[in-house]
């Protein structure tokens, strides 16, 4: 991809929404807190996530979306991207309104928007270098990626007065809010993954020379634009997504498996009952878990129920009517554990 050239009126950025945070007890385990909160936002790996395009805006718009769904999907994630042509249909809704710059909501919070509502905006030309930039960032925010420029282990230090002057003004008009918000703000660390600073992220904006104290480098020479998917950015969304095994394990009525997982790990097992009937799926020891189960229909998972027990004295319990020589995948995401091998899943 192009490195892109910065604009004659400058840059314009993402206005990120803000992002969910579970109510948590106030004395829990800071790093069980941790774990949930850099996990929470994330999706089940295997989850296929339909998006749906405004269809009033110009079909090159759509193709360059379409395009940066298909760069994060290449590179052989376990999360899959489906268009569809109705709204009610779709997880993810994207619009294109010109007055209203380019956001989107972070990971898991799209199932909490209204449905009429959009999840994403795109308030520029795609078509650009800095277009399909733009398009791959909002897409890493949907996968639950929030700005690695406000990264606390980056360590910059910002001239506010500049930076509050500059994005105040055009071409972004923004509020000192938004600013603080988008820029100034340091993520706390219970936030991010522990990842070094990554500059040339997509998820970091560039920035002009003289906004940045320290580094100084970066504050004498500003920070360019990304031209695509860093190295980084590769690797981090393969941990959260890797490319899933094409034979999973079977559970069976009455038998536990013992899930043998690190945080933010996750299990899948495959569910083939022989009686149709009500069935239990649950969790069993100290951890908090993620579990969802998808029924296997033409080829493709459709959500049926989950629980999140996340940060609570309880297992995660689904009840569900199974229905016999059908085909089912039970996923497990471990938000934290007491101790390795105390986790357990069962089906009965």
């Amino acid at each position: 991809m192009t490195r892109p050239d910065r604009p004659a009126d400058g840059w314009t950025y993402c206005d990120v929404r803000p992002q969910s945070r579970p109510a948590l007890p106030p004395d829990l385990n800071p790093r069980r807190a941790s774990l949930i909160h850099v996990t929470r936002a994330k999706w089940v790996n295997g989850t296929v996530l339909h998006y749906w395009l405004e269809p009033s805006a110009p079909s090159a718009q759509h193709q360059a979306v379409r395009d940066a769904f298909g760069t994060w999907e290449d590179l052989g994630i376990g999360l899959r991207f489906v268009e569809v042509d109705d709204a009610d249909r779709a997880e993810v809704r994207i619009a294109f309104d010109q007055g209203a710059g380019s956001w989107s909501y972070v990971g898991k919070d799209v199932l909490g928007i209204p449905q009429h509502e959009a999840t994403m905006n795109f308030g520029w030309d795609l078509t650009t270098p800095w277009g399909a930039v733009t398009a791959l960032h909002e897409i890493g925010h949907t996968l639950g990626f929030p700005h690695e420029h406000q990264n606390p282990n980056a360590g910059i230090v910002w001239d506010e007065q500049r930076v509050l002057q500059e994005f105040t003004g055009p071409p972004n008009s923004w509020t000192e809010d938004q600013v603080r918000h988008n820029i100034l703000r340091k993520l706390s660390p219970e936030q991010v993954e522990g990842s070094a600073w990554d500059p040339e992220s997509v998820m970091h904006y560039p920035f002009d020379p003289g906004l940045i104290v320290s580094p100084e480098q970066y504050g004498r020479d500003g920070i360019p634009a990304p031209d695509g998917l860093s190295g980084d950015d590769r690797e981090w969304v393969l941990r959260w997504y890797p490319g899933l095994e094409p034979d999973l394990p079977t559970l069976e009525p009455g038998r536990s498996v013992p899930l043998e997982l690190a945080p933010a790990g996750q299990a899948d097992l495959v569910v083939r009952p022989t009686a149709t009937r009500e069935y239990r799926v649950g969790t069993f020891g100290d951890a908090d878990t993620l579990l969802v189960l998808f029924e296997e229909v033409d080829g493709e998972p459709v959500f049926l129920a989950g629980d999140d027990d996340s940060g609570t004295d309880r297992n995660a319990l689904v009840t569900v009517r199974l229905r016999a020589g059908r085909s089912y995948v039970v996923r497990v995401r471990l938000y934290w554990a007491w101790a390795a091998g105390t986790t357990a899943v069962m089906l009965w």
